[in-house]
């Protein structure tokens, strides 16, 4: 059943989208607006600082 078709007859139970998710489509899970970005990458980010802390640490002796 299409998209409009399941609208028109009452059988489409997606919730709507609220706060910042509705006014911005980049705000969004796996979105690419810096915040969500930021929140979803913290623990990449914390091993990538952690590996090249231990090159330069390697790399020092």
């Amino acid at each position: 059943m299409g998209l409009e078709k399941a609208i028109k007859h009452g059988k489409e139970h997606r919730k709507p989208y609220y706060g910042s998710k509705a006014v911005d489509q980049t705000c969004r899970n796996h979105g690419t607006c810096p915040w969500c970005m930021g929140n979803r990458l913290y623990h990449r980010r914390k091993l990538d600082q952690a590996a090249s802390d231990s090159v330069k640490d390697y790399l020092a002796k």
